[in-house]
């Protein structure tokens, strides 16, 4: 016990040396002219911007409820997305060429959008329009069988089309359930994996990362299993992982991942934060950090605190929010920015380097859907006149995606009131940015810069992301 905590007490001081570091070679956020570009969100406008405000010298007594302490810097930035469900791709594909070029250029050209770190689903996730693996039917060890040919209908041609718009478009991609020949019961919906075929599964995943990389569509992590705490009462494609079995197939693949040169990294866990304990557990293995040092979160139970405190204890390892999205029933599923914007602030106050929403696009009714839950997509594309809706969702996402860039830097900031949302960065090109959510009534909200300080006005339910050099 002394050795390992003389290791993380290693890592913990050489987490602050390396953020000191990389803090010395930051531009100052200190504004080099006093004027704040502004961009709103609310009722009667979407990202829209707004007229700029500028810094003044704070007097004395004046009233700060944002403070932003550009000298404490913390991870670095990989980017926002959402899901390439087969739901989802399979929405997109109803659409004509010209409207789905236009939704497609809207998400993800660097212009618009600019989502930059999107999932994929090996096999059929609960928002496919079938119960597929690339591996059914009897026992397959040898994986003969083994073909994405379903992903190539319409999953492959909409993410080679979205990486044209943005090249730098980094895809993660996690599976529900192995083929249901590996599990008990014999069965995609429910069950558990059995350990037997632990290898056998190694060999799957890379054939499905070398498969995905021919056609264009190179995979730059992977998760072991979405979800690995249920099995959803075997009501849709999914799997239980017991924790030694996540560990030693962690390191079944790692190896078989650096054999093949492939550039993908293994992710771990990919659910709640209330599993907290048990990503901390397993990091404890030697063996398993030699080729995992990132965790995957879900924001459905615990609270997102409980990543820092996995963070506090391991500072290498990089945190990721992988999953979460609205209720297509839910009366605010088109006007819940407020609540995206403090989710996803959260997420980032508490060590997270992307945040990755769930399906890009649903229909009205969330469908295509086999399993119990009635999540919306970021975007709605109706079933029969295939308009397209943005969901509140999209436009927080489009508040942090547009104008945080890969690489910028997370600074802290502070505030008392919990109506106020707040995360503050720094691209890697000097500029900062602040995003600003307002879930309480109208009002001014200031912040403080140094000796600095600005006003911004909100009104209910509003979101600003100021910019400034």
């Amino acid at each position: 016990m002394a050795s390992e905590s003389t290791r993380r007490d290693f890592l913990k001081i050489s987490a602050v040396g390396l953020a000191a570091s990389a803090s010395a070679k930051q531009v100052s956020a200190l504004p080099q002219n006093r004027t704040v570009n502004v961009w709103v969100t609310d009722d009667t406008t979407k990202c829209s911007p707004a007229k700029p405000i500028q810094w003044t010298n704070a007097a004395a007594g004046t009233s700060v409820l944002v403070t932003l302490k550009p000298d404490i810097r913390r991870q670095s930035i990989l980017g926002f997305g959402g899901a390439f469900t087969d739901a989802a791709c399979f929405m997109m594909n109803r659409l004509s060429t010209d409207a789905r070029a236009k939704l497609l250029h809207e998400m993800f050209h660097p212009s618009e959008m600019a989502l930059s770190v999107c999932r994929t689903c090996i096999g059929a996730s609960d928002y496919s329009t079938e119960v597929f693996s690339y591996d059914e039917g009897d026992p397959d060890p040898e994986l003969a069988r083994f073909s994405i040919d379903h992903d190539k209908k319409y999953v492959l041609p909409i993410l080679r089309e979205a990486r044209v718009l943005n090249p730098d478009l980094f895809l993660f991609s996690s599976p529900w359930s192995p083929p249901g020949w590996m599990k008990a019961g014999g069965s995609m919906l429910g069950g558990s994996m059995r350990r037997r075929y632990l290898r056998v599964y190694a060999d799957y995943f890379i054939k499905f990362l070398q498969s995905y990389a021919a056609e264009g569509a190179p995979v730059g992590a992977i998760t072991t299993q979405n979800e690995v705490d249920t099995d959803q009462d075997g009501r849709m494609p999914a799997c239980i992982w017991p924790q030694e079995y996540e560990i030693e197939f962690i390191k079944l693949l790692g190896p078989k991942i650096a054999e093949q040169k492939l550039p993908t990294k293994i992710w771990l866990l990919d659910h709640n934060y209330n599993l907290w304990g048990r990503a901390s557990c397993s990091l404890e293995d030697v063996g398993l950090r030699k080729f995992c040092n990132d965790i995957a979160w879900h924001g459905y139970v615990g609270q997102a605190e409980m990543i820092k405190k996995v963070k506090d204890e391991f500072p290498d390892v990089g945190m990721h929010w992988t999953e979460g999205g609205p209720d297509y029933t839910s009366p605010d599923y088109l006007t819940d920015w407020t609540h995206w914007t403090k989710v996803f602030s959260e997420a980032m106050h508490n060590g997270c380097e992307s945040i990755t929403a769930w399906n890009l696009a649903l229909d009205e009714k969330g469908r295509p859907n086999i399993g119990p839950f009635p999540c919306g997509g970021i975007v709605t594309i109706h079933s029969e006149s295939l308009e397209v809706t943005r969901s509140g969702q999209f436009w927080a996402l489009m508040h942090f995606s547009r104008f945080i860039h890969r690489g910028a830097t997370c600074m802290e900031s502070q505030c008392a009131d919990s109506g106020v949302h707040h995360i503050f960065l720094q691209n890697a090109d000097g500029t900062n940015i602040a995003v600003i959510g307002n879930s309480g009534e109208a009002r001014s909200v200031s912040l403080q810069l140094g000796n600095l300080i600005t006003e911004v006005p909100l009104r209910k339910n509003a979101i600003a992301t100021l910019m400034w050099h």
